[in-house]
């Protein structure tokens, strides 16, 4: 039909989906709709139909498509038609005619490319723009969730824009992906991500990850995702192992670089980055005008971008106030040049008495500010003075609100009052140190002293102005607004401590004091009457007893004014009854009527930790809550039917741990409580715990069988980690059956039971997510085949006493399958010393190593152990007396991560040990030497000689903290 003249005259689009495989009746073929009144369309009910007709004005089609433009305005013999017809898909055209019209689109990842597509066919450069703007905004917004991108939308956007030659798309892709590369890296899709998408990504200025080595760990993954790709290449293997030359090697954790250098991939800049790491921690201020040197410094600058929310530094004993003001100023030549200037000035000032102290002034240069992070991590910075640190982070992180700087002993709690005073934000603080083994109220002390420690006299940097402890707890609680706070370990926490952090915290709604030996029961109480926001209290291993529950039971002082205190009144207003975490494991200051009491009142705990206390029936059921998801009665009193009591009214529970409770599954010989059932039978509690809970975790001993095993399947579908513990029988029948019982464990742990090749090579061989496997003390013979398994995924291995053949051939095969252990632990073998060479080749990112009665493993001494050079925890004991004198002092200077180290006398070549003093010790926080004592042993009548066995007589223990160092000799043997 010939159209007819006139500004408002119409055109008819007719549009068919070629795509469209929707049956429909011939009645609803088709239907019409204009573009006079969007307001009318049913969206969803035009789609439905396979063609549709569209009322559209002429002239603004021509104005805003240049393929309407040319198809009705030029001499096409459609230009005088007023049907025109369309084959496109059918959601998409509409979007186009919409936009034509002033609409406003809705674009998402999903519809960006067909809506591209479409735009350049029919030339509406209003719908471009639209799609430009979107990706650009959904690029820079600083919220990822308000324009987010999936990662297989981005990937297909990419290699669209590729196909184009379109650089704004693939530049706009690369900063997407370098802006939330943390998100992408968890995908389980990253690995498809292009090649040139990544390398694009790695090298854009809005990289944006919480640390190095996620970038190392993401680089590795897609490397070994993608290897057929590479052979597929045209590219060589350089060209895509030099994307790995991206990351900045100098500022990897010790950890992870030395872990690396057996990596095939990573082993060359692996060792460069271990030499480097080594480099900086020797550093001095003077020295670090030769490592600034005169060109770029790039390699030495933590990425830090305006997207930044977290910056992990953690395990980096290298990162010292230099680095860290170099990654807060401008990433320019005059930037260098003024921190240059101000070090040269600052090492000219270096005082004469001991020519190690360095002041640099952030003031003087011009640093940047990174609002968007919020969390910090230095554990383990051992060269980063944290005075300095919390003024830097101070200025340049203004809203930080969480600080983690564990295993720092020098981490006074004055340092931790200035970074309250300074970056006023914070509401979370972890200081952990590792607790101190001397916890146990078993132990027979026979002597001990203390000494003050002096102040490290190699300190490199210093801030000027003093900070005053008085002052800051003057200023009043007003200062603070903490609301969790762990000081684990802190033996050098003391009662005056506590009151200030009573005062000036009084926000607390989490508080851990695990270890914290130094604080008084009394303190503790008159902190929770202060604190009265307490939902979490960690006090294992304390001196919490019955004053700190009388001040936990006892009615809110915002809601009291009763100066009563005693048991017995149960007000609805009091401390425990808002607790949701109570973890007092090893408290024995708290008795079995202070324990009732409490457990009465914590109604809404979904956390409680009881383990080893004066835990009995009684209190257990008293214990009115049904919200438990934690429960822990290990090494207790308890018998089966209380336990039942409590499973049966905590559906929700996912971790058990009833370990060590020897009257758990015994007929009850003590008066019944009124609350548990004379007919209790032990299989009712797991048959209770298989009908009403879904487990993530269980530790049981006494009484676990094969038929409790069985009652339990329904609940132990989820497991992650199992541990079965002395009094516990499970045949191997059981045992071999655990990989279809618990098909997701993650951590298998088994004392006492009776192993065999058969069942282990089971386990391994299907429980292929397997991280952690103890075989202690187990009877039955196993043999290397058992571990003739590749296990990548393995990470802690104990073997105790269940391998007394093991040869150094046997343990070659071990390093072979179980290549990325970072704990090993073996007891009883046949070790020579060349064992410390395959240990150290094959694991060289251990950080925990324990060998006893290895055979002669350090009978030559100790020397290629050295090189596992990220231990943390050592244990070497009756391997052979070659250990030197100053094994020690050796270990703490090659192995700066180095906290706890045990030997035994019997070991060392001259007879005893250096102990190092504070200057010497690095991060030692414990050592224990056992000493031996020999007795004769009588092996028959027919030999002429008897021999001499030794036998444990005492240790010597060494605990430093950041005051004193305590030396303590005992009975036992730790």
């Amino acid at each position: 039909m010939a159209s007819s003249s006139g500004d408002d005259e119409f055109v008819v689009l007719v549009c068919s989906d070629p795509n469209n495989q929707i049956e429909t009746d011939i009645s609803n073929e088709e239907i019409v709709i204009s573009t006079t009144d969007f307001s009318t369309w049913d969206y969803p009910s035009t789609l439905s139909f396979s063609t549709f007709k569209i009322q559209a004005h002429r002239n603004r089609l021509i104005e805003e498509s240049s393929y309407f433009r040319g198809l009705l305005s030029g001499s096409f013999s459609e230009s005088c038609l007023d049907y025109i017809s369309i084959q496109w898909q059918s959601e998409t055209f509409l979007n186009v005619v919409r936009c034509i019209f002033g609409f406003r689109l809705d674009i998402t990842s999903k519809n960006f490319i067909p809506l591209f597509q479409a735009a350049l066919y029919f030339g509406v450069e209003m719908l471009l723009m639209q799609l430009k703007s979107w990706l650009s905004e959904a690029s820079l917004s600083k919220d990822p969730g308000l324009f987010q991108i999936q990662l297989e939308d981005l990937i297909d956007i990419w290699d669209f824009g590729l196909e184009l030659d379109n650089g704004f798309v693939q530049e706009i892709c690369a900063s997407y992906l370098a802006r939330n590369f943390m998100w992408a890296m968890s995908n389980k899709i990253f690995k498809d991500t292009p090649y040139e998408l990544l390398l694009l990504c790695i090298k854009h200025p809005h990289l944006t990850i919480d640390g190095e080595k996620h970038l190392s760990d993401a680089l590795l993954i897609w490397l070994h995702s993608n290897t057929e790709q590479l052979e597929r290449s045209s590219k060589t293997e350089c060209e895509f192992f030099d994307i790995l030359k991206q990351i900045r090697i100098s500022l990897l954790p010790l950890w992870f670089a030395a872990g690396k250098r057996s990596s095939i991939s990573f082993s060359e800049l692996a060792n460069e980055s271990v030499d480097s790491i080594f480099k900086l921690m020797k550093v001095t201020p003077k020295g670090s005008m030769n490592v600034l040197g005169d060109g770029d410094l790039s390699h030495l600058r933590i990425r830090l971008t305006k997207y930044s929310k977290k910056v992990d530094l953690s395990g980096c004993p290298q990162i010292t106030p230099m680095i860290l003001l170099l990654s807060f100023l401008p990433n320019n030549h005059n930037s260098y040049l003024a921190l240059r200037k101000t070090i040269k000035e600052s090492a000219s000032n270096f005082e004469q008495a001991d020519g190690s102290k360095c002041q640099i002034t952030q003031s003087l240069l011009p640093t940047l500010s990174f609002e968007a992070v919020l969390e910090v991590d230095i554990s383990g910075c051992l060269k980063l003075p944290l005075e300095d640190a919390i003024d830097y982070f101070s200025n340049s992180f203004p809203f930080l609100r969480r600080v983690k700087a564990a295993y720092l002993l020098n981490f006074k709690m004055t340092t931790l009052y200035r970074l309250i005073q300074k970056c006023s934000l914070v509401s979370e603080v972890d200081i952990t140190v590792d607790v101190n083994p001397l916890i146990s109220s078993q132990l027979s002390v026979i002597s001990s002293s203390s000494a003050v420690i002096s102040v490290a006299p190699n300190r490199a940097y210093f801030v000027g102005d003093k900070f005053s402890m008085t002052s800051l707890y003057h200023l009043g609680p007003s200062l603070s607004n903490i609301t969790k706070l762990t000081l684990e370990g802190r033996s050098d926490v003391c009662d005056s401590h506590i009151q200030y952090i009573s005062k000036f915290c009084a926000s607390l709604c989490y508080l851990n004091l695990k270890g914290c030996i130094s604080v008084t029961d009394v303190c503790m109480a008159n902190l929770i009457r202060r604190c009265t926001k307490l939902q979490s209290l960690l006090v294992c291993h304390t001196s919490f007893g019955m004053n700190s529950v009388l001040a936990l039971c006892n009615a809110s002082p915002s809601f009291s004014n009763s100066q009563s205190a005693q048991f017995g009144k149960r007000p609805l207003d009091s401390l425990a009854s808002n607790l949701q975490l109570l973890h007092m494991g090893g408290c024995k200051c708290a008795d079995e009527a202070s324990l009732l009491e409490l457990l009465s009142q914590t109604q809404m705990l979904k956390s409680l930790c009881l383990r080893d206390t004066n835990l009995v029936d009684s209190a257990l059921c008293s214990f009115s809550g049904s919200l438990l998801e934690v429960l822990d009665v290990s090494n207790t009193m308890i018998s089966g039917a209380a336990l039942h009591h409590v499973v049966c009214t905590n559906p929700g529970l996912k971790c058990l741990n009833a370990r060590g409770c020897k009257n758990l599954f015994q007929p009850e010989n003590t008066k019944k409580e009124a609350k548990i059932s004379s007919s209790y039978s032990c299989e009712e509690l797991f048959i209770e715990l298989g009908r009403t809970c879904r487990l993530e975790e269980i530790a049981l001993g006494w009484g676990l069988s094969y038929f409790s095993l069985q009652a339990l399947k329904p609940a132990i579908l989820s497991l992650r980690v199992m541990t079965v513990g002395l009094g516990g029988t499970l045949p191997e029948d059981s045992l071999r059956l655990l990989p279809t019982t618990c098909p997701l464990l993650e951590s298998l742990v088994l004392y006492f039971q009776v192993i065999s090749d058969c069942m282990i090579i089971n386990i391994l061989t299907s429980l292929r997510q397997l991280q952690t496997l103890a075989l202690c003390y187990c009877l039955g013979d196993i043999s290397i085949s058992s571990f003739n398994i590749s296990m990548p995924n393995l990470r802690i291995l104990k073997l105790e006493r269940v391998t007394p053949w093991m040869t150094n051939n046997d343990l070659v095969l071990l390093t072979r399958n179980c290549a990325n252990l970072v704990e090993l632990s073996l007891l009883g073998s046949k070790l020579n010393s060349d064992a410390q060479c395959i240990i150290s080749h094959g694991w060289p990112g251990l950080i925990s190593l324990h060998l006893e009665d290895c055979g002669e493993v350090t009978e030559n001494g100790v020397s290629s152990l050295f090189n596992c050079i990220a231990l943390e925890n050592l244990l070497l004991r009756h391997n052979g007396s070659g250990i030197q004198r100053n094994f020690i002092l050796e270990a703490a200077s090659k192995m700066p991560m180095l906290r706890q180290v045990a030997l035994d006398v019997c070991d060392a070549k001259e007879g005893d040990f250096d102990l190092p003093d504070d200057a010497d010790r690095y991060s030692l926080r414990s050592v224990k030497i056992a000493r031996c004592k020999s007795t004769r042993c009588n092996v028959g009548s027919h030999f002429a000689d008897t021999t001499r066995k030794p036998v444990h007589r005492e240790t010597l223990v060494l605990v430093w903290n950041s005051t004193n160092v305590v030396k303590t000799v005992v009975k036992e043997r730790l």
